[in-house]
C-alpha cells in the first residue's frame, strides 16, 4: 500500500521473490517519491507517519517490523529520494537467521 501511496501520478512496483544462500526473500520496489535518508531510521517507530492527519496512524510498517523480527526475519530499506524505494523481507529457511 505504501509503495502505491508513494507514486504520484505513473509509476512502476515490482516485487520479486526468491532464494539467496539460506534464505528466501520477498522485494518490493516502487518509482515514487522517496524517503528522506533522516526519515528512513524513523519509518519503523510505532505512530510515525508523514501523511496528514486522519489519513494514516503510523502502525502498518511497526506492525509488518515486528511480525518479521517474530519470525526470526529482517527487513532492509534502500530508498532515494525522487527515485523511489526498495524494501526486502528476508526470512531464514531452517527458522534461524
Amino acid at each position: 500500500m505504501n509503495a502505491a501511496q508513494s507514486i504520484n501520478e505513473k509509476g512502476k512496483i515490482t516485487v520479486k521473490t526468491g532464494t539467496k544462500d539460506s534464505s528466501v526473500f520477498v522485494e518490493v520496489e516502487d518509482t515514487g517519491s522517496g524517503i528522506p535518508p533522516e526519515l528512513v531510521t524513523k519509518i519503523f517507530d510505532p505512530f510515525f507517519t508523514t501523511k496528514p492527519v486522519g489519513k494514516g496512524t503510523g502502525l502498518g510498517l511497526w506492525v509488518s517490523a515486528t511480525i518479521i523480527e517474530k519470525h526470526s526475519g529482517k527487513i532492509n530499506v534502500e530508498s532515494e529520494v525522487g527515485r523511489g524505494t526498495k524494501m526486502t523481507v528476508t526470512f531464514p529457511i531452517d527458522g534461524k537467521l
